[in-house]
Formats: C-alpha cells, structure tokens, sequence
C-alpha cells in the first residue's frame, strides 16, 4: 500500500504512493483539517479543485454528532461530505488539551464532555475502531494519550505508556473487526502513534515500541502544541530512524511552509493543520515572498493579486485592493477566498516539492524558496 519513489541525494526527503480504497496518494502530502466533516469556510469541491488528495477529520467529534452510525447508514464518510479523495480520521485524542471536552483519563478510555449534548461519555480504544469502521475512513489513527510538551516528566511517561497499551489494543481490535467483514471500507489503514514529549530516550523508546505491532503507517504525536520549534525537529528527527522505513511516517499538526520543508528533508511524507484556513481567517496569505496581511491599509489600492505566480480561483478573480475591502465590510466572504488561496498555495508547495525530490533538485528548491519566503517576511516588518 505503500511504494518509495526517490530519494534526495544530499538529504532524506523522498517521494512516495500510498494507495488506500479511494485512490493513490503522492508522498508527501498535506491534509487540510476537515474536523466536523467540513473545513472551515472551504467547501470539500475546493478542496479537490486546490489539489488535496487527501483530507483529516475527527472519528470522536463525528461520532458525537451526527453519529458514526447515521453516517454509516448514509453510505459512509465519503459520500456523506461528497469527498471523493482520501480520508484519514484522528482519534480524538488531540481533544485532550481542550478543557471544555475532557473530563478525564484511565486505563479504561477517556472520559468526554459531549460538545453537542453535554452529556459525559467514555470512549475507549476499541470504541474509537469500531466508530472508525462505521465511517468507512481510510486511515484511521490509534486512540493515544497525548499530553502537553510542558507537564512534568513522569506525567508524560506515563501518558507514553498508556499510548503503547492503548495501541495495542486499537490493533487487536482494528484486526478483529476487518477479520469479521461486513464493515464500509476493508481496506482501512492503521496508524500507530509515538509519544515522548521533548525527552529523547522516551521518543526512541516509544517509537521502538509502535513501530514492534506492525501498524501500517506511523505518527509523531504530541508536537507543534507548545514547544520550540527546535525541540520539534528534534523529536522528529530521533523517532525517525526506528520507523519502518517502507511505512509512510506522519507528522501531525505542522503546517507553516518553513516545517513543511524541513521535516520533509528529514523523511516525513505527510502533514496536518489548521494552520493554511486558520491564518486565512486572520487575513494573513501565503506568498512567495512572505506572508501578507490583506487588512492592511496599504493593500485598498493594490490591484496586483494575492501571488502573481498563483493561479487559484481567488487569485486569477480578484485584486489585493478587492480583497482588502471585503475583508473590512464581509469578513466571512473574504474567509472563504483568502482559504480558497492558502489550502491552493500550500497544495502547490507540496507539487514543487515532490517535483524537486524526484529531479534531484529538492536542497537548491528549500534553500531558494525558503530564502526568498524568510526576505519577504523581513522587509514586511
């Protein structure tokens, strides 16, 4: 399900396919966050039309509403969102930090405040396979504790190895339910997950440990949620060699052009994040030369587009001028043109890059397109 494509001669960036139920994948990817079934202010058409091979919602907030039953009677995930592509599914286990979700954890499960009901419910590893069949996903990721970076150390060894029993169950589950047939999707994938916060011998020791129960692809979790970005990288780069190589590896929650491109030259093949819609709706573009803020007053006279090199709807329809006033006068309008050019602008980073590693020229592409992006960003300030 998973084919290497290149390799990078100077770094360990590579190319890749991963194949699931609803087509071939290219490595590396980027997945825009559909969390509810729905990106905000981006419909799932656009997301295609942008290029997203490949979305992530969440299998517990699903589950909470509509329900992963109704979706299942209603002919699974994909044809509920009209999403054609690849759909992965986390757990919920990022719901963790959110105070106003979680009540608590054992050994059990964790215990949810319901966001639409507010009733209190348990969910355990085996729930969370079981709402993952329902759906009909096609990468489903283990139920892991994740803890903050920050919480002191025996509090993240402890969540660590909750997560490895935690994992082992979601296989033994995961396993037992393809084995029984009659579920929306037989070709489901499963993703491990390691934790370890910013402490190098417990990432090691808990990639080692994921990597032992033959998941089918493998997830760095538990970053980008508070550290520095060199602990990051760090953490990244220490798991790394004790995953499958022939696996796809995940780097959950990164976004920003800049760790996009580094992780990639570590040997990362796919990314998430709220970061692309997120800065939309704060008016905030990605260029090629920089960020932008579009509610600048220096943009109400501009009729140059967003990027002249991007060729997004919004972009080829509108001017910076334009933009900027509807930004002032309707800002869930602009919301949804400015999301329309980050998801297209990070989509397309992604196609030059996979274009680079394959020609051989992915050092000289990061080293220019990052020089240039960094300048922008200097002469903005």
């Amino acid at each position: 399900m998973f084919d290497l494509q290149a390799q990078d001669p100077l770094t360990n960036a590579r190319t890749g396919i991963l194949r699931t139920a609803h087509g071939a994948v290219a490595t590396p990817f980027f997945m825009p966050v559909a969390t509810k079934a729905t990106a905000k202010c981006i419909s799932p058409q656009e997301l295609v039309e942008n290029g997203a091979e490949a979305i992530i919602l969440n299998a517990y907030l699903l589950h909470a509403m509509p329900g992963s039953e109704r979706i299942s009677q209603l002919g699974g995930i994909h044809q509920f969102m009209a999403f054609p592509n690849t759909i992965i599914a986390d757990s919920g286990g990022f719901q963790m930090i959110r105070e106003s979700l979680f009540l608590g954890i054992s050994d059990k499960g964790v215990q949810f405040r319901n966001p639409f009901t507010k009733q209190k419910e348990m969910v355990s590893p085996e729930d969370i396979m079981r709402i993952d069949m329902r759906l009909g996903v096609d990468g489903a990721m283990c139920l892991d504790h994740m803890p903050f970076v920050l919480d002191p150390y025996e509090d993240i060894f402890t969540a660590t190895l909750r997560t490895h029993k935690w994992a082992q169950r979601c296989k033994l589950e995961h396993d037992r339910l393809k084995k029984e047939g009659n579920v929306l999707n037989d070709q489901q994938l499963l993703f491990g997950i390691a934790q370890g916060g910013t402490h190098q011998a417990l990432r090691e020791k808990s990639a080692k440990f994921i990597n032992s129960l033959g998941f089918d692809g493998h997830a760095f979790g538990g970053l980008c949620i508070g550290e520095r970005r060199e602990e990051m990288y760090s953490a990244v780069v220490t798991q790394l060699p004790h995953f499958d190589a022939g696996k796809p590896r995940y780097l959950m929650g990164v976004g920003s052009p800049e760790d996009i491109l580094e992780c990639i030259s570590y040997g990362v093949d796919c990314f998430d994040s709220v970061y692309p819609t997120q800065t939309a709706r704060r008016g905030t573009m990605f260029t090629l030369d920089g960020q932008i803020d579009i509610t600048k007053s220096k943009y109400q006279e501009d009729t140059s587009p967003i990027d002249e090199s991007c060729q997004c709807a919004t972009c080829k329809a509108f001017t910076r001028a334009y933009l900027h006033h509807v930004a002032k006068v309707e800002k869930y309008t602009a919301y949804r043109y400015l999301s329309v050019h980050n998801t297209h602008f990070i989509q397309q980073l992604m196609k030059e890059i996979r274009k680079g590693i394959d020609g051989g020229y992915f050092s000289e592409f990061k080293g220019e397109f990052l020089e240039r992006y960094a300048k922008g960003k200097r002469e903005k300030r």
